[in-house]
């Protein structure tokens, strides 16, 4: 299971990194310039000159799981189900990744969502109950939040 999370963990940092060695056509160019109004800065979440990003709904698919596994939990005072939460998540953001066909600036902003959640991952399988229960709390507000960037 870690080796199919490292996997999509790899997809997602080269996919970042080939979009900004692709050389861009003259055409293209003026649409990116356009595009560069929405203000996106590496790591932070911005919307689309105050509108929502429109997704893929095969995208909006797996945040909803991910969301129903994290409503559906109710171990909460042992250390263990948050680690098997921990793999269950991962294998849902895995799929995700796997069936985005998201493009341009709407995918860059994806990935400016989506990042954080390796991190609240980690915080998962903690050996510490309280830093278990901080990320499960965290994870389930960043969830929440992709309503307020997506559509």
């Amino acid at each position: 299971m870690k080796y199919l999370f490292l996997v999509t963990l790899l997809v997602f940092v080269s996919c970042k990194q080939n979009e900004e060695k692709k050389p861009v056509p003259v055409i293209e160019q003026q649409e990116e310039i356009v595009e560069e109004t929405h203000e996106s800065v590496d790591g932070v979440v911005t919307l689309n000159n105050g509108k929502l990003w429109l997704a893929n709904p095969e995208t909006t698919e797996g945040i909803i799981k991910m969301k129903e596994r994290m409503n559906s939990f109710n171990d909460f005072e042992k250390k263990e189900a948050y680690a098997t939460l921990k793999e269950g998540l991962e294998t849902d953001f895995t799929e995700l990744f796997q069936k985005c066909t998201m493009k341009g600036e709407a995918h860059n902003q994806l990935h400016n969502y989506l990042f954080p959640f390796i991190d609240l991952f980690d915080g998962l399988e903690s050996s510490d109950l309280e830093t278990c229960k901080k990320s499960f709390n965290e994870l389930k507000n960043h969830l929440n939040e992709y309503s307020s960037y997506f559509e």
